[in-house]
């Protein structure tokens, strides 16, 4: 069974959304969870986060970094992805907390509307802070003002909203006001820089380490992150942990060892990859 692509946007420099009709995984989908794809036969598995579901279709929102995220990009409504698998990783921890704070950087930002709804569904009041280097990769702000109580714009470069970074707010939050939990979302250092925030505070701080999976299923082992001194495989006993226990000098050390493949296969695809849409023969 072949999944259609039922719409597709550019929403942002070189960030694209993707709707794809999927039931099983739009039916089952919580926030926090993620779903595997593979284009075609000879493409490889990635791991995306789920960023809406609405009936059948599931949302999810990529920038084009390597090979497979620049063909997904390519794709228009009516083209077929091989296979979905999901929902996988463990749903966000989503109860009454009270006075929550999402907060997404870059692509991240992403994964909040569906975390945010499921927050405020169960009662609590929500924060929503993003951030991106400059307003063209800022992404889905209309949609988080309609699940968020209150929305934080920032810009690395000051081009919209308030000129600096999510943690900036975020202390800032900490200091005016009670807060009880933080979700953060986005690259590594921005998520262990951001989460230092709460520290003094107490707050329980979630982060989601989507970022550093291959597999999605815990048999490749490049997801491996210490948690607390014990070894745990982001995708199959989080990808949310607590941010305070994450050893975040290991997990990004990590995230350095494939670049030189990822750039060679990107190469390769722009090769091969002829712009009527499709791939040449030989």
């Amino acid at each position: 069974m072949a999944y259609k692509v039922e719409k597709a946007t550019q929403i942002a420099d070189n960030i694209f959304e993707l709707w794809i009709n999927a039931p099983h995984v739009a039916k089952n989908a919580h926030a926090g969870q993620f779903l595997v794809i593979r284009i075609d036969d000879s493409g490889e598995r990635i791991p995306l986060t789920i960023s809406a579901a609405k009936e059948d279709l599931v949302r999810i929102v990529f920038m084009t970094v390597g090979k497979t995220t620049t063909y997904l990009s390519k794709l228009k409504v009516g083209d077929e992805i091989l296979d979905v698998a999901g929902p996988l990783g463990h749903p966000s921890e989503i109860k009454e907390w009270g006075h929550c704070v999402v907060i997404g950087g870059g692509v991240g930002i992403a994964c909040l509307p569906i975390l945010a709804k499921a927050l405020q569904d169960a009662g609590n009041r929500v924060t929503g802070i993003i951030g991106a280097r400059n307003e063209k990769l800022l992404l889905l702000a209309d949609e988080l003002e309609e699940n968020c109580d209150e929305l934080v714009i920032c810009t690395d470069d000051g081009s919209r909203g308030f000129h600096g970074f999510p943690a900036d707010i975020l202390k800032q939050k900490l200091e005016d006001k009670n807060i009880d939990a933080v979700w953060i979302i986005g690259p590594a250092i921005m998520m262990k820089i951001t989460s230092m925030a709460t520290i003094p505070y107490n707050v329980k701080t979630f982060v989601s380490l989507n970022p550093i999976m291959v597999d999605g299923t815990g048999m490749c082992g490049s997801c491996r992150v210490t948690i607390d001194g014990e070894t745990k495989f982001a995708c199959v006993d989080g990808p949310e942990f607590d941010a305070h226990l994450v050893d975040w000098d290991e997990l990004m050390n990590r995230q350095r060892i494939y670049p030189e493949q990822e750039k060679q296969s990107l190469e390769l695809f722009h090769e091969h990859y002829c712009e009527c849409g499709g791939h040449h023969h030989e």
